[in-house]
């Protein structure tokens, strides 16, 4: 195994490569058998085990057949990867998927033992900031402090 591959940032690289070949086998052994996936902007979506990686990436790679995952960044600090993402595909609808974001993972054993999870679809609205802003804090159109 080239370096790469190795230590925390090596799972990464490897989930990367089994997401775009769309290999769930070699996907789901990227993470522990009592693997935690916190989703902190959605709580209730938070869940334990692999068995539940393997549900929702069955559906992924059925709904979404040329998915690709790109890995924009990553960084290691204690031992903890912090990756940065962008999910592209089409979905079977003919209507485009696009996610970014963040997913920090705690890694042992050469598999993810936890992951807080931060990507979320891409917001296609065309509203600017000021709007953005006053909907996200209940101000109504031309509402003054």
């Amino acid at each position: 195994m080239s370096d790469v591959l190795e230590g925390p940032a090596g799972l990464v690289h490897r989930l990367a490569e089994a997401i775009n070949a769309h290999d769930l086998e070699a996907m789901v052994a990227c993470f522990a058998p009592d693997y935690r996936n916190e989703t902190p902007v959605h709580p209730s979506r938070n869940f334990t085990g692999r068995d539940q990686v393997r549900r929702n990436w069955e559906q992924i790679f059925a709904f979404i057949p040329d998915l690709t995952a790109e890995l924009v960044r990553l960084t290691v600090h204690d031992g903890v990867v912090w990756t940065e993402w962008e999910h592209r595909g089409t979905r079977r609808d003919g209507s485009p998927h696009l996610m970014r974001g963040v997913a920090i993972f705690g890694v042992r054993d050469s598999m993810a033992a936890w992951v807080r999870f931060y990507l979320e679809p891409v917001d296609e609205e065309t509203i600017d900031v000021d709007a953005a802003v006053r909907r996200h804090i209940g101000a109504g159109e031309g509402a003054t402090p």
